[in-house]
């Protein structure tokens, strides 16, 4: 009987950690996507941004409203042909990543957005909260829902 307790016990110690590696893993793969995708918005990549959200992206925004995929690509576009860059950086220690069975994850964090004049010095515009939810289709990762919040 208290072998079986033990085994009990070890099994299930087994089975959180493993839990536990997909949850770490999942967190390095959400970091991964999220850098790739504010480096290509820092850099003005447009079609690399365009081709990281699914076409069904709701972005929610607590001053601009809902746009959605097109609307989206197209203030991008906007933002770049500015006369000021603009660079967002994530708050260290503020992401967490949860998966969504059957789906992909939710990416929580805060991010601060830095401006800079053709020219001037750059400024820091705020820091503000966000939450991504990640759609997963067969190992590509893609940015389906943004809720921009806390301007």
């Amino acid at each position: 009987m208290k072998f079986l307790t033990f085994l009990t016990i070890l099994i299930s110690i087994a089975t959180l950690a493993c839990g536990a590696q997909e949850v770490r893993s999942l967190k390095e793969t959400i970091i991964r996507m999220d850098s790739i995708f504010f480096k290509a918005f820092n850099d003005c990549d447009t079609l690399k941004s365009k081709a990281m959200f699914t076409t069904d992206l709701e972005f929610y925004h607590d001053h601009g409203g809902l746009t959605r995929y097109e609307e989206n690509n197209a203030s991008i576009r906007h933002r770049c042909t500015q006369e000021y860059t603009v660079r967002r950086e994530l708050v260290p220690g503020s992401m967490e990543v949860h998966p969504i069975k059957d789906f992909g994850a939710i990416q929580l964090g805060a991010h601060r957005f830095y401006y800079t004049p053709k020219g001037g010095k750059e400024t820091l515009d705020g820091t503000f909260r966000f939450v991504h939810v990640w759609k997963n289709d067969n190992g590509e990762w893609k940015i389906a829902r943004v809720i921009s919040f806390d301007h």
